[in-house]
């Protein structure tokens, strides 16, 4: 059996610091994309969620006359299975209510909840602060 030469013996240490450093970029670009994913997610399950409270908020006050006077009516009265989970704060007690304000605008004769908007505090990959979506 014959020896390979000196120079085929295998890789040599600039070869191998090449292909790790291109696996290096290759890893932190991916992993950056899945984080950013992650964020998106969350983003669309809270529109989701806030366009749900707003619908069943709509429908309360279409079927009863008023507005709930909080999140948990919604529940008692079978409009939501529960409250839901802020997906960015990962708390469903943080949700911000708007109260409607009774005068001549308001058709309601009792105050009551009117908007819902989320309590978690930064801005989505948009731009837009969570708290005016």
């Amino acid at each position: 059996m014959t020896r390979p030469s000196r120079g085929q013996r295998g890789f040599t240490l600039i070869e191998l610091l090449v292909v790790i450093a291109l696996i290096g970029i290759l890893t932190s670009v991916a992993v950056g994309q899945y984080k950013r994913n992650i964020v998106k997610a969350k983003e669309t399950v809270l529109r989701e969620n806030l366009f749900t409270m707003r619908t069943q908020i709509n429908n309360y006050f279409s079927d009863k006359g008023k507005y709930p006077y909080d999140l948990q009516a919604l529940v008692d009265d079978e409009y939501l299975r529960s409250v839901p989970i802020d997906p960015v704060t990962g708390s469903p007690d943080t949700w911000v209510v708007e109260y409607a304000e009774l005068g001549e605008d308001d058709i309601s004769l009792e105050p009551g909840i009117v908007d819902v908007r989320s309590g978690a505090p930064g801005t989505t990959l948009e731009g837009t602060p969570y708290g005016d979506l």
